[in-house]
């Protein structure tokens, strides 16, 4: 009976991830100057995905997002010159991008969500914390930056000789899936990664401390952002935990570049964030 019971509760999960999957739509919204590309999968409370440097949302999030989409209105967006969203003539950065997020709930009638970043995303999560926190309920921050000491020493002096070559060809082709043959647009988001990361400022403690939502820190053992700066950024969350899952940058949620494609990693981690969400 118990072997029968749990095939009954797998194909309803199955079932539930199909249903909701059927109910994928794409959209772009006009906002700040940019003509954003976001998709609505699934019902339920609204969930923001946020994706990494150089990424798209498939690239980023392929692995996870039909399970998140089975309990969640996931939201999930390609910010500026990243996949769908064309790049336009103005600075980019992470509060940039937060401001970007925080209109695009305004347009879409959505008072309150939770986020989840991975990576660059994360750091942008945190700046929606910071710049809108009226926006949030909680976050879950997949290998967050918020200080230049979270990188192995010199990471940063990298940038000032970095060419397209040193990009991960995974993430080149997934730009090009989407954007067929434009090359000057996949140049233009490596140049916009390149040039924010070369600036990239610390976070102010303070502005860490004044985040009042429960947070989730989730960081490889082997992350490019070290574990020791997830566990010091969730220590200084005020209601921050942490989660360290054996892997290298972007392993726990089955990223594009990762090693490990049949890996039920990314299940158990959507797992650990479903059960910190629904707390």
């Amino acid at each position: 009976m118990k072997r029968y019971a749990f095939l009954f509760t797998f194909i309803l999960l199955i079932t539930s991830i199909q249903m909701n999957a059927q109910q994928t739509t794409s959209h772009y919204a006009a906002v700040n100057g940019l003509k954003l590309y976001y998709e609505i999968h699934g019902k339920g409370y609204p969930l923001v995905l946020l994706h990494g440097g150089g990424s798209t949302i498939e690239s980023s999030f392929g692995r996870i997002l039909p399970l998140l989409a089975a309990s969640h209105q996931v939201i999930a967006v390609e910010l500026q010159a990243h996949g769908h969203t064309k790049d336009i003539d103005r600075p980019l950065s992470f509060g940039q991008d937060a401001d970007d997020i925080a209109t695009l709930m305004k347009e879409l009638h959505i008072e309150k969500a939770d986020f989840l970043g991975f990576s660059n995303g994360s750091t942008t999560c945190l700046q929606i914390a910071i710049r809108h926190p009226e926006l949030v309920n909680k976050l879950v921050l997949v290998a967050a930056l918020y200080k230049r000491s979270g990188m192995p020493p010199g990471f940063f002096d990298g940038f000032e000789h970095a060419t397209l070559n040193h990009m991960p060809q995974p993430l080149q082709d997934a730009y090009l899936k989407v954007n067929p043959d434009d090359q000057k647009g996949l140049l233009a988001m490596f140049n916009r990664d390149v040039a924010r990361m070369k600036v990239f400022k610390d976070i102010n403690d303070a502005d860490i401390k004044g985040i009042q939502v429960p947070s989730l820190v989730i960081n490889g053992d082997k992350d490019a952002v070290l574990p020791e700066h997830g566990l010091e950024l969730s220590r200084l969350l005020p209601h921050g935990q942490m989660i360290v899952l054996p892997g290298v940058h972007g392993e726990a949620i089955g990223e594009i570049c990762t090693p490990g494609k049949t890996s039920k990693q990314p299940e158990l981690t959507v797992a650990l964030m479903e059960e910190f969400l629904k707390k």
